[in-house]
């Protein structure tokens, strides 16, 4: 960003972007570049079905979507162990929060709770968890205590941060475990006025805009996703 003009790139319209992981990444990136005077500012984040914490996966959507194709419940905690290179066998212990103190627990309620997400998304099942602070296992903690971190659970990002974030396109996929996600950090900006553009696929599912192109006159709704993206991308 230090040299963009010597690359002839207007440092004044940089767009930060991802999807998936990608996704997490291109949320912190712009969460942290928010008070980096030496920098250009983000002028906008594009942010496709992304990851966005690591804490709760019995929300609506996981529980909905949790067999799902491309991305099934289980698989995500099973991806992060790897990513974290620790035992894929904590997989199923990090399913039911574990790893989650009751203290953090309660200090990310507000910003985590399924109360925050429209009733409308409920509506194909959702049975609220039981309390996870019975089943916390501190040494499950220390192992997999990384997945917490606003690195890698950005949606845990103060209000301080989230207030300064940069103009917003936000996809989310209806039968995709991180639909919530989505929903919850949507939440989070618009409760700081931050301009979100939100699209939203009903029949989409997690990773699909990757298969555009591939099927001129294939169902899959992915010309409905990259419509969105770069509309709201020319729109700038």
């Amino acid at each position: 960003m230090k040299h963009a003009e010597d690359y002839g790139v207007d440092s004044s319209r940089i767009i930060i972007a991802g999807d998936s992981f990608g996704g997490t990444l291109a949320t912190r990136i712009c969460q942290l570049l928010v008070d980096r005077s030496d920098l250009p500012k983000v002028h906008a984040q594009v942010l496709i079905y992304p990851v966005l914490q690591g804490l709760d996966f019995s929300l609506p959507s996981y529980q909905q979507n949790c067999k799902s194709p491309f991305l099934w419940r289980k698989i995500v905690p099973f991806l992060g162990c790897y990513y974290f290179n620790k035992p894929t066998s904590l997989a199923d212990s990090i399913l039911k929060s574990s790893h989650v103190p009751e203290a953090t627990r309660l200090k990310y309620q507000k910003w985590l709770s399924a109360d925050n997400i429209p009733e409308q998304f409920k509506a194909r099942g959702y049975t609220p968890p039981e309390p996870s602070s019975s089943h916390f296992n501190p040494r499950l903690h220390e192992e997999i205590k990384e997945m917490l971190t606003e690195t890698c659970s950005p949606l845990l990002t103060e209000d301080a941060v989230i207030s300064k974030l940069p103009q917003t396109f936000l996809l989310t996929c209806e039968y995709d475990v991180l639909r919530d996600d989505g929903l919850l950090y949507m939440k989070r900006l618009t409760d700081n006025r931050v301009p979100v553009t939100w699209s939203h696929v009903e029949k989409g599912l997690h990773g699909m805009v990757l298969l555009y192109g591939f099927w001129i006159r294939s169902p899959l709704p992915t010309n409905k996703m990259v419509h969105d993206i770069t509309d709201f991308i020319r729109r700038l």
